[in-house]
């Protein structure tokens, strides 16, 4: 069964960082790129980020480039998503999702066929 975790989410002032982290199980996770998309409050998802097999090539929305980095340890099964300069526009739920295998795309919400749970970021002073 694929099981996707999601934690470090939390409550952070404008200009604070996060770093939040996925744990991955029940398949090969090195063999499978990986996303984050973030929801918020009667809002549609928006794709956030995507990261490769190896982690050698990274995809980001333009709302975080520059101040989001995703990266994986393929040994640990991890994916992770660092997070600076917040700003209270990041406000949402975050989620760690699995890409189709062989996906051609991969910023929108049904190019991932598994999906965590979500951990709640909000950004507020």
């Amino acid at each position: 069964e694929v099981q996707l975790v999601e934690s470090g989410g939390g409550m952070v002032q404008p200009g604070g960082s996060l770093r939040l982290s996925c744990a991955a199980a029940g398949f090969t996770f090195r063999n499978y790129e990986m996303g984050w998309i973030r929801q918020a409050p009667g809002k549609t998802p928006e794709w956030v980020s995507t990261i490769d097999y190896g982690g050698d090539s990274t995809y980001y929305a333009e709302s975080v480039k520059g101040r989001f980095t995703i990266s994986r340890d393929n040994a640990q099964n991890t994916l992770y998503l660092q997070m600076n300069n917040l700003k209270p526009e990041d406000t949402a739920s975050y989620y760690c999702a699995r890409l189709i295998y062989g996906s051609s795309s991969y910023q929108r919400g049904k190019d991932y066929d598994y999906w965590g749970r979500g951990t709640q970021v909000t950004v507020s002073s």
